[in-house]
């Protein structure tokens, strides 16, 4: 199972046992299910990074790719149908080796602007339902907006923020699973 993101998958700032995807590990391991999670965050990732060193991170048994890119596109104001084609590409890539991709949305900085905004939501959604993958709406739900939730940069989570993504993630894996 292959965590593929940016800095919110990568675990920036935190302890790495603190990280959304050392915490999906242990509820995997609790839950009984066989599976091991590779972090391939890379802090800073844009979804053409991403689509860049997707073959190489697919290498091995994979049989799931939590896919979280498109923040740092956002945060950026890159073009989102070129993120949307990065994206697709990257999905593709995925499926083509028969590898079940679950789609972390994310939510663009409000000051991009309400069109940008729009077009950037709703291109997740056309991805989930073009290529019919389970869907995140929104990785940082419960978590995004929350200073409670995230450190001082308000962006990334922090501890207590990491394990409201990790019930996110589950929400979407857990009926996927097989024992």
């Amino acid at each position: 199972m292959v965590a593929f993101g940016d800095s919110l998958t990568a675990g920036y700032g935190l302890n790495p046992d603190d990280s959304f995807t050392t915490l999906l590990q242990r509820k995997l391991d609790e839950n009984g299910y066989r599976y091991r999670v590779v972090n391939a965050g890379v802090s800073g990732d844009t979804s053409a990074g991403g689509l860049r060193r997707i073959d190489w991170s697919l290498e091995g048994n994979v049989k799931f790719l939590i896919l979280e890119l498109g923040g740092n596109d956002g945060l950026r104001g890159l073009p989102v149908a070129e993120m949307k084609k990065n994206l697709a590409q990257t999905i593709e890539r995925a499926q083509s080796r028969g590898v079940i991709v679950i789609l972390a949305g994310m939510e663009a900085p409000p000051n991009m602007g309400a069109e940008y905004t729009r077009e950037f939501r709703q291109a997740f959604r056309d991805l989930a339902k073009q290529y019919k993958t389970p869907f995140i709406p929104f990785f940082l739900e419960g978590v995004g907006g929350r200073a409670e939730y995230n450190q001082p940069d308000g962006i990334h989570p922090n501890a207590e923020g990491e394990k409201v993504m990790t019930e996110n993630v589950w929400r979407a894996l857990e009926p996927l699973l097989a024992k």
